[in-house]
């Protein structure tokens, strides 16, 4: 094996530094989703820009779930498409969809947080996993 490990952002991210200051990190074009024979989401256009935090607001059964389960690709829609940091998930192989998931960071209403954090820290506790290693890196 050779050196270093390649920067994650040289891999994942398609456009250049100047054309991300401008580039939504999420983009759903046009987006229909539903169960069997109900349409849950009907003709979804986002974007959301990097550094924005969204909260998702609405009754129940309005597509809330449905929609972080497209933006994670647990599912995939009927059509349209999801982008990533410009990058169309559905196109990813089961390596390329785990590297884009390990950019993101998701917090449920009823997720266990942790009392000891502020909400900034409780939101980023998934970086705090990745830069401390895997279960193997974990002290006996």
């Amino acid at each position: 094996m050779s050196g270093a490990r390649p920067r994650l952002h040289r891999l994942m991210a398609p456009y250049s530094r100047a054309e991300q200051a401008t580039q939504p990190l999420i983009e759903l074009k046009a987006l229909n989703c539903g169960y069997a024979d109900r349409l849950v989401l009907e003709g979804v256009n986002l974007r959301i820009g990097r550094g924005k935090v969204l909260a998702l607001i609405g009754s129940s059964g309005g597509g809330k779930t449905t929609l972080l389960r497209l933006i994670t690709r647990q599912i995939r829609p009927q059509s349209g498409q999801v982008l990533f940091d410009g990058q169309d998930l559905d196109a990813l192989d089961q390596a390329g969809l785990y590297a884009v998931r390990r950019r993101m960071g998701m917090l449920f209403q009823f997720g266990a947080l942790f009392t000891d954090l502020s909400v900034f820290d409780n939101g980023d506790a998934r970086g705090m996993e990745h830069r401390a290693g895997g279960e193997d890196d974990a002290p006996p």
